[in-house]
C-alpha cells in the first residue's frame, strides 16, 4: 500500500481521543532533540564540559533502555490510558525540574526521570491510537508516524527559540505542553481494553533467543551508536548560535520524516528491506566520515543529509524487528529496543571522551565504523533476517506498543 493512501481517506477524520494522543506524541518526540541546539548554552550556563552535558542524552536513554523491560509489564496491568497519563505526569514533573537545575549533575538526574516518563508514554501511544482510531490501523499508523516526524523536526526549533533567551525555557515549555497533553488525554481518551495475557519482565529478554530478532537488535545497536553520535555530539562541532543550530537540525528532522514516511517504503518495495538497509548503513558510514574530516559547511550538509539515511534505517529496522520472530509484537519490540537503546546511551558518553583522547575527528571515525558493523551484521545474518521479512509486503509502521519511537 502507498504510505500516503490509507485506503479510507479518513486520516483527518479521527476522534478527539486520537488527536489528543497524537498531539501529546508530537511533544514527546520533540523532547528527544530539544536539547540539541542549547547544549553549548547549557555547558556555559552550568560551567560544565561538553562531556558532562552530553550525559543528558546518556541518562535519558539508559533509563529508556531499562524501561523497555517495564513498560509492557505496567501497561498490561493498569491499562493503556493510565500508562499514558503516568508517563505524561513524570515528564511534566522532571522536565519542569530540569529547568530549575543548579548543576549539571542535577540536570542529568532529572533527564533520567524524564526518560522513564517518555518511555512509558511513547511505548503505549501507538497501541492506543490504533485502538481508538477511525478508518482502520493504516490511517492511525500514518498519523502516529507523522507525529514522530513533526516532533523530531520541531524539537530543535523549540529548543532554539526558547533557548535563545535562556537554556532553562525549553524545559519549562515542554513541561507546559505535556501538561496540556495530560489534560486532553484525561478528558477525551477512554480506557482501552487490557491484553488477555499479562507481560512479564523477562518476556522481552526471552524473545531475544530468536536468532533473527537478536541479529536485528545487534545491528541496530551499532547503528544507534552512529545515530546518536550525530545527534548528541555535532552541536559542539558546529559551535553555532541556538537559532542556527536549531535550523540545521530542523532540516535534518524534515528529511528524517520524509524519508521515513514516504521514501523508505518505496525503496523497500523496489529493492527489498535488507538491500535498502545495508546500502543505507554504508552511505551513513561514508556521510559521518566526511562530516568528521570536512570543513564547517561540509559538516552542516552532512548532518542534514544524515537525516534522510536515518529516516530510512529507522523504518526498516522497526519492521525487521517486528516481523522476523514469532514473539508477540510488543514483546519483540521491547526486547529489540532494550538492546539498541544502550548504544544511544553510550554514544553521547564516549564521543567527547574520544575527542579528548585523540581529536575531534575520532568520534566520527568510530561512528563510521559502527555503521559499517551494522551493515556487516545484516550481510552475515541475512538468512535469519530474511526468514519472515521478505515473505511479507514491506509494512511502513509498527502495530505494537513501542512503535517508531524506538527508532
Amino acid at each position: 500500500m502507498d504510505p500516503i493512501d490509507t485506503g479510507s481517506g479518513s486520516i483527518l477524520r479521527q476522534p478527539k481521543a486520537v488527536w489528543a494522543t497524537a498531539g501529546a506524541s508530537v511533544v514527546a518526540f520533540m523532547g528527544i532533540g530539544l536539547v540539541d541546539p542549547i547544549l553549548p548554552s547549557i555547558a556555559e550556563g552550568l560551567d560544565a564540559t561538553a562531556g558532562q552535558v552530553s550525559l543528558l542524552f546518556t541518562s535519558y536513554f539508559l533509563i529508556t533502555a531499562l524501561a523497555m523491560l517495564v513498560t509492557g509489564f505496567v501497561s498490561s496491568r493498569i491499562g493503556g490510558r493510565k500508562t499514558l497519563l503516568l508517563g505524561l505526569a513524570l515528564v511534566v514533573v522532571f522536565a519542569g525540574l530540569s529547568g530549575t537545575s543548579g548543576s549539571v549533575g542535577e540536570l542529568v538526574g532529572f533527564r533520567a526521570g524524564w526518560g522513564l516518563g517518555n518511555a512509558l508514554f511513547v511505548s503505549t501511544a501507538l497501541a492506543v491510537i490504533v485502538g481508538a482510531a477511525a478508518g482502520g490501523s493504516a490511517a492511525a499508523i500514518l498519523l502516529y508516524e507523522s507525529a514522530l516526524g513533526l516532533g523530531m523536526a520541531c524539537g530543535p526549533l523549540l529548543g532554539a527559540v526558547l533557548g535563545d533567551a535562556s537554556w532553562r525555557y525549553p524545559f519549562f515549555g515542554t513541561a507546559f505542553l505535556m501538561a496540556v497533553g495530560f489534560v486532553c488525554i484525561s478528558v477525551f481518551l477512554k480506557e482501552q481494553p487490557r491484553p488477555a495475557r499479562k507481560t512479564s519482565l523477562l518476556d522481552p529478554v526471552k524473545a531475544l533467543g530468536h536468532g533473527g530478532l537478536a541479529s536485528a537488535a545487534v545491528s541496530a545497536f551499532f547503528y544507534n551508536y552512529t545515530f546518536f553520535t550525530v545527534l548528541a555530539f555535532t552541536p559542539f562541532v558546529l559551535n553555532m548560535t541556538p537559532y542556527r543550530s536549531g535550523a540545521v537540525f530542523f532540516a535534518w528532522g524534515v528529511l528524517l520524516a520524509v524519508f521515513s514516511v514516504i521514501v523508505a517504503p518505496r525503496l523497500q518495495k523496489r529493492f527489498g528491506s535488507l538491500r535498502v538497509l545495508g546500502g543505507s548503513l554504508v552511505l551513513l558510514a561514508v556521510d559521518v566520515l566526511v562530516l568528521g574530516y570536512g570543513d564547517h559547511t561540509t559538516a552542516v550538509v552532512c548532518i542534514v543529509l544524515s537525516g534522510a539515511l536515518i529516516g530510512v534505517n529507522n523504518t526498516v529496522y522497526t519492521e525487521l524487528a517486528l516481523g522476523v520472530s514469532d514473539a508477540p509484537r510488543p514483546v519483540a519490540s521491547a526486547g529489540y529496543n532494550f538492546v539498541r537503546w544502550f548504544a544511544a546511551a553510550a554514544a553521547p558518553f564516549f564521543a567527547p571522551k574520544l575527542e579528548e583522547w585523540a581529536d575531534a575527528r575520532m568520534p566520527f571515525v568510530v561512528a563510521a565504523v559502527t555503521a559499517a558493523l551494522g551493515a556487516l551484521v545484516v550481510l552475515v545474518r541475512r538468512r535469519s533476517l530474511t526468514a519472515k521479512a521478505e515473505e511479507q509486503q514491506p509494512r511502513h509502521a509498527t502495530e505494537d506498543g513501542v512503535g517508531v519511537f524506538a527508532n
